[in-house]
């Protein structure tokens, strides 16, 4: 072959995977499909395909470009005039336009119909493979919504939010069909702990308040308006402060600098000065955290699909690479100790997922069921500790799968390991959510008696599965903080393997004996031996 190259040529390209994309993200995973059906969501699927076809093409694409060229602060006009604007590629203006009008933000709020919070989730999982720093407005987005629906004079702003438009013009809400909405939580000094913020709200005539302070992190910052936390006379309080007055002018605050992050780099994270900013008051003065906590747990939600997004996609680049190239004289594929990890990796991804679109369903119920309710309060803590804590992990093993091809920058798989930790982080950190695991079962009793009934409707199944819940119930009843980590952890594998219990899941028995009898490593790739190695893999993506 070397000697029918001209004399300049040095080698020939060869022992190279085809290009990932186009995919059909949908049609090439059955877990999905699965998921969505046994959530409730079947009605569905047909739009659920044509996001999937649109992600894994197009999307898929653009995502590069909308990473490369990341965006930019203008805080002052050629004239010297105050415009604080943020700059985005094309591409990201074409993500999310894409996103909005197919219901990735609002799905579940302009249409009612059972299942739809299920299939927004799905919509939500798909994007974010394929696009993550879009996912962070979208997200915000779709969790202001119900808390803004309880306040009749911002309804308009509910309605527009989950509108399937998007417009990113910087014009008053009022003449815009669809709007986004971002989120100004957290102050330098209080972090998690919220309740020191120092920004403060003071009531103004008209209804309206003033604020006066800062935000550390203030998300997504060319939003039409955002939720932001401020002390009022009464107390910490929760308000919708607009990005635009309904005159047209810039409210009265200051973008000072963009976050120079690890990841998410396609999206814009600031730190913002108010200097007396309009804002209405969302719910009732001192019940700010009160207000949000729906707004929180659908963010969680979100945390827990992003994380196992980025699983799937990783997954299916490492299974991808690893059927076309070859080593030491058979595809990667073939040998024993790869097919572990990747089996291993296909394990994980299905827990995670079929975890997510269960809790989704929660969400979808909890309007008419008072246990469903319960169930989605606590399970959205527990399963955003877990999925998120494995998700840093799952990706590196999945760019060890490629090697040196898997750490640069013409991979996804870069951008997907600087984006894993973010959902761990974002949203209450894993202690925030062992906590608050631990406040639901003391101060929520209907919680624990909601976790109980999921893990009981799939005993009789697997005798380790009920050995483990025997151990867990026992657990549940002596929890203490100190092992607040260890006992959300049992929980968060002993809810997703009844799952995939109930489900008759393929994955199921495997994952019982190696995440709850104790056949696995503190590594990926320390399967068991076991025949369900080669149904994992022809499970997770089709060859």
């Amino acid at each position: 072959m070397m000697n029918d190259l001209p004399s300049f040529e040095t080698h020939v390209v060869e022992n190279q995977p085809p290009p990932f994309e186009p995919r059909d993200l949908w049609a090439d995973d059955a877990v999905l499909r699965e998921a969505v059906r046994r959530e409730g969501a079947d009605a569905f699927a047909d739009r659920l395909a044509a996001y999937a076809a649109l992600a894994g093409d197009e999307l898929y694409r653009i995502g590069f470009d909308a990473n490369r060229d990341r965006p930019r602060l203008k805080t002052h006009d050629r004239f010297g005039q105050r415009i604080d604007t943020v700059e985005f590629h094309p591409a990201y203006h074409r993500l999310m336009e894409a996103a909005k009008t197919h219901g990735v933000a609002g799905l579940s709020w302009h249409e009612t119909a059972p299942g739809a919070h299920v299939a927004r989730a799905a919509l939500s999982y798909l994007h974010h493979q394929v696009e993550a720093g879009t996912s962070c407005p979208l997200t915000m987005t779709h969790a202001a919504v119900p808390v803004l629906r309880r306040e009749t004079a911002l309804r308009e702003w509910a309605d527009k939010a989950a509108a399937p438009h998007y417009d990113p013009r910087e014009v008053p809400i009022a003449g815009k069909a669809g709007i986004t909405l971002g989120m100004g939580m957290t102050e330098k000094q209080g972090g998690s702990d919220v309740r020191r913020n120092a920004t403060t709200a003071t009531p103004q005539a008209d209804g309206s308040y003033a604020l006066v302070g800062h935000k550390w992190f203030f998300s997504a910052p060319m939003c039409d308006g955002f939720m932001v936390l401020a002390q009022a006379p009464a107390g910490l309080s929760c308000f919708l402060l607009p990005r635009r007055l309904s005159d047209g002018r810039k409210n009265a605050f200051r973008l000072m600098r963009l976050k120079d992050k690890l990841g998410d780099w396609s999206n814009a994270s600031s730190e913002v000065e108010f200097c007396g900013a309009l804002a209405h008051r969302v719910g009732g003065e001192g019940r700010g955290v009160a207000t949000i906590i729906e707004m929180v747990m659908l963010t969680r939600l979100d945390c827990m699909l992003g994380s196992a997004a980025e699983m799937r996609m990783a997954l299916a680049q490492a299974l991808h690479h690893a059927r076309h190239r070859v080593a030491f004289g058979k595809s990667l594929a073939e040998h024993a100790l790869m097919r572990n990890v990747l089996a291993d990796l296909a394990l994980e991804a299905e827990a995670a997922l079929a975890f997510s679109l269960r809790v989704a369903r929660a969400v979808d119920a909890s309007a008419d069921d008072p246990s469903e309710a319960a169930f989605a309060r606590i399970a959205t803590a527990v399963g955003k500790y877990w999925i998120c804590k494995r998700a840093p992990a799952f990706v590196n093993e999945a760019q060890e799968c490629l090697g040196g091809a898997g750490y640069v920058e013409e991979s996804i798989l870069p951008r997907l390991y600087r984006q894993a930790p973010l959902n761990s982080i974002w949203e209450g950190s894993g202690n925030i959510q062992c906590l608050d695991v631990l406040r639901a079962l003391s101060r929520e009793p209907d919680s624990g008696q909601a976790v109980l009934a999921e893990l009981a409707s799939a005993a009789g199944r697997d005798a380790t599965f009920d050995a483990h819940v025997e151990r867990l119930r026992s657990n549940l009843a002596s929890a203490t903080e100190s092992g607040a980590r260890l006992l959300v952890e049992r929980l968060a594998l002993a809810l997703q393997a009844a799952v995939l219990l109930r489900a008759q899941s393929p994955a199921a028995a495997l994952f019982v004996r190696s995440r709850l009898g104790g056949e696995h490593g503190l590594a990926f790739g320390t399967l068991p031996d076991s025949d369900d190695v080669a149904v994992m893999l022809d499970r997770a993506l089709p060859a």
